[in-house]
C-alpha cells in the first residue's frame, strides 16, 4: 500500500466483519490507526491480529450500538488519546424485518431506527468536536438504493436509510464552512451477511466483495478529497 491515510484516526462502526472489516483492514495497511467498534469481542480480536500482520494499529472498541449513552463517551476518549479524530466510517446497520410494514414488530421496527438513525445521531455528537481538530476531518456514511427505491416489504431499513441520509446531509450542509467533508456511499450490492439474509436464494459468487469497494472509502477519507453532501453510488 501506498501510505494514503499515515497518521490518520479512523473510526469505524461495524468493523468485525463484511463492509467494514475490508474497510478497517484496508485503512490500516494505507497507515491509518483504526478505532474499531463492533459488538462481537472475539471477531474484533481477530481483525487486530489480521491488521498487525500488515504491521498496522488499532484500538478496539467492543460496543452494542443499541447502547446509545455510551457512545456518547467515545468522542472525548478519543480527543483525550489522539487529539482528534480524522475519519468517521459510519457503516454498521440492522436490516430489520423484510416484509409488510403493517406486520413488523414495533420493538424490531423501533431497534432498526435505533441501530441506523439514532446511534449515528449520537455518534455524531460525540465525535463532531475531535473532527473538527483535525485538519482536513472526513465522515462517511454507509447508505443503500432502498433509501430512495420505496419497494414494497422493505420498510423499516428503506425508512431509516432515508431518514440516514436526511440527517448527514443536513450535517454536511452545517459543515459546510468547516474542514470537515461529509459525504455518502451507497456500495450496492456487495456479498455480505445482511445481504444473504435479505436475498437467501442469491449466489454471493455473483457478487462483488467488500474488499472490492474498500478504495472508494480511502478515496473519501483523503486529506485531498474535496467531495462534500454527495452521495457516491458504487452500483455497477
Amino acid at each position: 500500500m501506498s501510505g494514503l491515510l499515515d497518521g490518520r484516526i479512523a473510526v469505524v462502526t461495524g468493523a468485525s466483519r463484511g463492509i467494514g472489516r475490508a474497510v478497517a483492514l484496508r485503512y490500516a495497511a494505507e497507515g491509518a490507526h483504526v478505532v474499531a467498534l463492533a459488538r462481537t469481542v472475539g471477531a474484533l480480536e481477530e481483525l487486530d491480529d489480521e491488521i498487525g500482520k500488515t504491521g498496522g494499529s488499532a484500538t478496539l472498541v467492543p460496543v452494542d450500538l443499541n447502547d446509545l449513552d455510551k457512545l456518547e463517551a467515545l468522542g472525548p476518549s478519543l480527543y483525550q488519546r489522539f487529539g482528534k479524530v480524522d475519519i468517521f466510517v459510519a457503516n454498521a446497520a440492522g436490516l430489520g424485518t423484510v416484509g409488510p410494514i403493517s406486520h413488523h414488530e414495533p420493538k424490531l421496527w423501533e431497534e432498526t431506527f435505533r441501530i441506523n438513525v439514532h446511534a449515528n445521531f449520537r455518534l455524531i455528537r460525540s465525535l463532531e468536536p475531535a473532527l473538527r481538530l483535525s485538519d482536513a476531518g472526513r465522515a462517511i456514511f454507509v447508505t443503500s438504493g432502498a433509501a430512495r427505491s420505496n419497494t414494497a416489504y422493505w420498510g423499516a431499513y428503506a425508512a431509516s436509510k432515508a431518514a440516514l441520509e436526511t440527517m448527514a446531509l443536513t450535517w454536511a450542509d452545517e459543515l459546510a464552512n468547516t474542514k470537515v467533508r461529509v459525504n455518502l456511499l451507497s456500495p450496492g450490492p456487495i456479498a455480505t451477511r445482511m445481504r444473504a439474509s435479505a436475498f437467501p436464494g442469491e449466489d454471493p459468487a455473483t457478487l462483488r466483495k467488500p474488499e472490492d469497494i474498500a478504495g472508494a472509502f480511502v478515496d473519501l477519507a483523503l486529506p485531498s478529497c474535496t467531495r462534500h453532501g454527495e452521495l457516491v453510488s458504487l452500483r455497477n
